[in-house]
């Protein structure tokens, strides 16, 4: 960790650079998820689905940059080599599936699951007094749960 003139304790910083570096990984990991979904989606809804996949890659690439960028302000070093992906805490995306509800329950589950997780990078980042990083992780979770609303609608 390099030294910085942020006012925040050195324990701060370091367990706050590990958190952002797991929710790092399962950001790198979703994105290559939602691009395996734009690429190879099927069915009546196509056109509509690989349009939301791509833009929901989108806005998750800007949150992989953003947490990206916090952990180094705080005086860390990033792992966003493609292998990083591998720690991920989501589970794996199946490659070969190309039906669109397959797809839609795919990505449902690993957005959910990774909704969760960042909430609780919230709650360790004010534990921590970190109001910056719990304020990234909010904005975060906040769009999560939006993108999630937007997947679960097109399985009901």
């Amino acid at each position: 960790m390099y030294r910085s003139r942020i006012d925040l304790p050195d324990n701060t910083r370091k367990a706050m650079i590990s958190a952002l570096n797991a929710r790092l990984a399962d950001a790198l990991a979703l994105r290559m998820m939602l691009k395996q979904a734009h690429w190879n989606v099927k069915g009546a809804n196509f056109i509509a689905l690989h349009e939301m996949f791509d833009q929901m890659h989108t806005r998750v690439s800007g949150f992989v940059d953003e947490i990206a960028e916090r952990a180094v302000t705080l005086g860390g070093v990033v792992d966003g080599t493609p292998a990083a992906a591998n720690n991920s805490k989501l589970e794996a995306y199946p490659p070969t599936i190309t039906a669109q509800e397959e797809h839609l329950k795919a990505l449902a589950d690993r957005v959910a699951a990774f909704g969760k997780l960042v909430r609780e990078g919230i709650d360790a980042a004010d534990e921590a007094g970190d109001k910056d990083t719990a304020d990234l992780f909010t904005a975060v979770s906040r769009q999560m749960d939006m993108d999630l609303w937007f997947l679960e609608a097109h399985l009901q």
